[in-house]
């Protein structure tokens, strides 16, 4: 032992500073192969140990090769018209291949994180509903985080808090004072159509997808927000581009660190993100600042969400319990993708479903007319469509 520690008094500086590197480079690499093979590979066993079925882990990429290769092959084909409603192998190729041929608990991998798909509707049942605090919402990447927030990235106790103050904003009641918002966007909408096949003197061909993205960004920057149409559509517009850098992403950001290097995807995603949520907190601010000088409450989501947070935070005594101004933005982030994505989704997917059975379109266009006539659209009469809802 006395000879051994004599020893290292003559090594050189040069020398200790390589082993330290040696030992390093040696952790780092140990590290690595655990992440890309011995982890995976681990997990893969007891899965399959369990009964679970699915892909085979492959090095690094899992099964993020195939999937692109699958959907570059579906978008390759036109819709089958036989069967336009058999969507799923055209927006998820991988999925339907491997429910196919695995059953509706499968595995497949994102690289070398395992995705486990349920598409049996009683254990999806039982999974949302359980309560025992064992299931968590996906772990979005770092850049993703940047572009969606708020409870749909939350867990746990500040999941339950952002519902509670929430909660009050959706009830029927305070939904309801948002109709006319709702309806003068789309009568809007309709005018601008029939003055353009006015103009045109007979039919004229819209792009249904872009004409209902416009209508939703404006439907949610009024009756959502109460902002003007510029700043929604500003808004709007940065986030459909976070979307597709988003997806960009994806095909690097699982490797730990990727989202930190000063790529030009990387960069311009959080410069969206920084001007997307300085207009926001514009708009919280000049209204928390409105409601503070004795100002009316607007019947618009962002006030009742305000208005909610202030009462949450009143009632509990301390006002750091509710959402700070980081988070009511984050929620507002949500509110516009989600809510402008899914309406123009559903919208167009409408039209094309009623551009290819007129028997129904006639029947909708029918049952309006005999409900509301030339009337504006009001909740009672909303309530007695059968066929348009």
């Amino acid at each position: 032992m006395e000879e051994a520690m004599a020893i290292l008094p003559d090594a050189s500086p040069w020398s200790l500073l390589a082993g330290a590197a040696a030992m390093a480079t040696l952790w780092w690499a140990v590290r690595m192969l655990e992440w890309v093979w011995w982890g995976p590979r681990r997990v893969e066993r007891a899965l399959r140990a369990q009964g679970l079925r699915g892909t085979q882990y492959r090095l690094l990429r899992g099964d993020i090769k195939e999937e692109q290769r699958l959907m570059r092959a579906a978008l390759s084909k036109p819709v089958p018209m036989d069967r336009p409603h058999h969507i799923v192998p055209r927006v998820s190729p991988l999925l339907h291949r491997v429910t196919e041929e695995h059953g509706k608990v499968s595995l497949t991998w994102f690289g070398p994180y395992p995705r486990i798909t349920i598409s049996d509707p009683e254990l999806v049942r039982q999974v949302l509903a359980n309560k025992f605090g064992h299931f968590d919402k996906t772990k979005l990447a770092r850049l993703a985080k940047v572009f969606i927030g708020g409870l749909a990235v939350l867990d746990g106790e500040e999941w339950a808090k952002h519902r509670r103050i929430m909660n009050p904003a959706f009830h029927a009641e305070k939904l309801k004072r948002m109709l006319p918002a709702f309806s003068a966007s789309c009568s809007e909408l309709i005018d601008r159509w029939e003055n353009s096949v006015t103009v045109s003197v007979g039919a004229i061909e819209l792009d249904v997808w872009s004409e209902f993205q416009n209508l939703s960004g404006e439907v949610i920057s009024r009756a959502a927000f109460g902002v003007t149409n510029e700043e929604g559509r500003r808004i709007f517009q940065l986030q459909a581009e976070q979307a597709e850098r988003l997806v960009q992403s994806f095909r690097t950001n699982y490797i730990p660190g990727f989202s930190l290097l000063p790529t030009e995807n990387n960069r311009r995603m959080k410069a969206i993100n920084t001007e997307v949520k300085a207009i926001l907190r514009g708009i919280i601010e000049k209204r928390q600042k409105y409601m503070k000088n004795g100002g009316t409450d607007k019947d618009d989501l962002l006030g009742l969400l305000l208005e909610s947070n202030m009462d949450y935070s009143d009632a509990d005594g301390k006002t750091n319990k509710g959402m700070t101004v980081e988070d009511v933005i984050d929620e507002c982030k949500l509110f516009y993708f989600a809510g402008m994505e899914t309406t123009a989704v559903l919208l167009s997917w409408t039209v094309v479903l009623l551009s290819m059975h007129p028997e129904w379109q006639d029947r909708a266009r029918e049952e309006v007319l005999q409900v509301f006539g030339k009337n504006k659209p009001d909740l009672n009469g909303l309530s007695r469509l059968k066929v348009v809802l």
